[in-house]
């Protein structure tokens, strides 16, 4: 099972349990059926620092990743460490879903395309 850390820092009450089942369950759909994986959720100015640092562009955003192993060979028994999806719900709001999944498919090694929009369709509302 992936192994889910939700740390919410965004001030803003978070369906948790909610987005730690869709998380595993969109892991769990792309192969991933083990490792560790953390959910963050940030106020906006947090969001905007880290694109900031991390981007180069200075403006608030839904969701960032920042993925460690992706599907990168692993020694075995060493879990997989998937990375960060950070998520910012005063951007979001209701529709989180979407963001969450954008971001955890980052997390597994899609880049934004064809093969990233077809898999996000299959998420949508």
């Amino acid at each position: 099972m992936v192994a889910v850390e939700v740390d919410n820092r965004s001030g803003v009450e978070i369906e948790e349990d909610e987005a730690v089942a869709l998380a595993r369950t969109v892991l769990a759909e792309e192969g991933v059926e083990d490792g560790e994986l953390g959910l963050h959720f940030v106020a906006p100015d947090e969001i905007r620092a880290l694109k900031r640092e991390h981007l180069g562009v200075d403006e608030v955003t839904d969701v960032l990743s920042f993925p460690i192993d992706a599907r990168d060979p692993l020694e075995p028994g060493l879990p997989r460490q998937l990375g960060d999806a950070v998520l910012c719900p005063q951007v979001v709001g209701e529709a989180w879903r979407a963001p969450l999944v954008h971001g955890l498919l980052h997390l597994v090694g899609y880049d934004h395309g064809a093969a990233m929009d077809e898999r996000e369709a299959r998420w949508s509302d």
